[in-house]
């Protein structure tokens, strides 16, 4: 069994502040292809963004995450039970579940003892859907800089799961049937405090102030300044979402 890798505990708080929401057309998708709209579980759910929208869709929602900071700070709501646990150990029954989501989490699971816990727990003709997004755009002048940062700066501070996310987890095996999707993208419209605060969430971020000191947002903050413009100016920033959705044969 893969060892739990915590990159988000010691910022969970920062981490649910600056993170970008996924698109209402996504949960919507998802829960026109369900079987039912009783029971969503949200695995590595982190602070709650998904499970939130699925609870919009559906009766009950479990989100679990092996992170007890990040259960704690995600947002309570009548309709979700959060479960600090890792994903292949839900307390869900047997052939409950309509829906089973993965957000940006998949890569870090141990996928095959996972997927065996979504079989256990998937009622007949349930989903599965995992996606992750990769890297952001603004404008030319502004993404010149965001590659300084992503693949110089911070290049040697990326957990080697991360390149899953590069691919859109294209190059990861999954084994169910596949549902074909339409194309979604998320965008958000920040100005520049709010997109650096985003940038400084990053576990590579984290991983680089915890071995140097050093706050590698700060260090290309003039730079990111003269490509934005003034700080309240706000930009749209864009991300393409990958997502894998797929029916589980219940066992």
């Amino acid at each position: 069994m893969t060892a739990f890798k915590d990159h988000f505990s010691g910022h969970a708080a920062d981490y649910a502040a600056a993170r970008p929401g996924y698109p209402d057309a996504l949960f919507d998708w998802l829960a026109q292809r369900s079987p039912g709209r009783g029971l969503a579980w949200d695995a590595g759910c982190g602070n709650g963004q998904a499970a939130l929208a699925l609870a919009a869709r559906f009766g009950r929602v479990h989100a679990s995450d092996a992170s007890a900071a990040q259960i704690a700070s995600a947002v309570a709501h009548p309709r979700i039970r959060y479960q600090v646990a890792p994903a292949q150990a839900p307390d869900l029954p047997a052939r409950s579940v309509d829906l089973v989501t993965v957000a940006q989490a998949w890569h870090w699971f141990d996928r095959d003892a996972f997927h065996g816990a979504v079989r256990e727990v998937a009622r007949p003709g349930a989903v599965l859907a995992v996606w992750c997004y990769g890297i952001c755009t603004v404008s030319p002048a502004v993404d010149a800089v965001f590659e300084r940062l992503y693949e110089g700066v911070l290049g040697p501070y990326w957990p080697p799961e991360r390149r899953h996310v590069e691919a859109g987890y294209g190059d990861l095996s999954f084994p169910f049937a596949p549902l074909p999707a339409p194309p979604f993208a998320m965008a958000c419209d920040w100005d520049l405090p709010a997109f650096l605060a985003y940038l400084r969430s990053w576990s590579a971020s984290q991983r680089h102030l915890a071995a140097t000191g050093r706050d590698a947002v700060a260090g290309l903050a003039e730079a990111f300044a003269a490509a934005w413009g003034a700080p309240a100016t706000v930009r749209t920033v864009r991300w393409p979402l990958a997502l894998r959705a797929g029916r589980v044969d219940a066992t």
